[in-house]
C-alpha cells in the first residue's frame, strides 16, 4: 500500500490518535473505517433524495411500482420447495395453504 500525506487539523489528529488507542487499530484503519462509514451514510443519503424525488412525481412512482412488481415474480428461483406460484405472478407457501 502506497502512503499519502493529507494535512488534517491538530483537533483531528488528537482524536484520530484517540480512537486508534480506544480501539487497538492503527490510525490508518480508524480513518478508513471512517471513510467507509462516510461513503455509506452518503450513499444512502443520495439514494432517499432520489426516492423522494420519484414519489414526488406521481406518473414515474405508478411505473415504478408496476416495474417492481414484474421483478417480483422473478424469484421462482426452486430454493423454497414450499412455494407455489399462481398464474397470476403470486407466491403462495404450502405452508400458508395447511389447516
Amino acid at each position: 500500500m502506497s502512503a499519502s500525506t493529507v494535512p488534517i487539523s491538530e483537533t483531528t489528529h488528537q482524536l484520530l490518535t484517540e480512537l486508534a488507542e480506544q480501539t487497538g487499530q492503527t490510525p490508518t484503519e480508524v480513518l478508513d473505517k471512517a471513510l467507509d462509514a462516510y461513503r455509506r451514510k452518503l450513499f444512502f443519503e443520495q439514494m432517499n433524495a432520489g426516492y423522494a424525488e420519484l414519489r414526488a412525481d406521481p406518473e414515474a412512482w405508478a411505473e415504478h411500482l408496476a416495474e417492481r412488481t414484474q421483478w417480483d415474480t422473478t424469484l421462482m428461483d426452486g430454493l423454497d420447495p414450499d412455494e407455489r406460484w399462481t398464474e397470476d405472478g403470486r407466491c403462495i407457501s404450502r405452508k400458508d395453504e395447511e389447516p
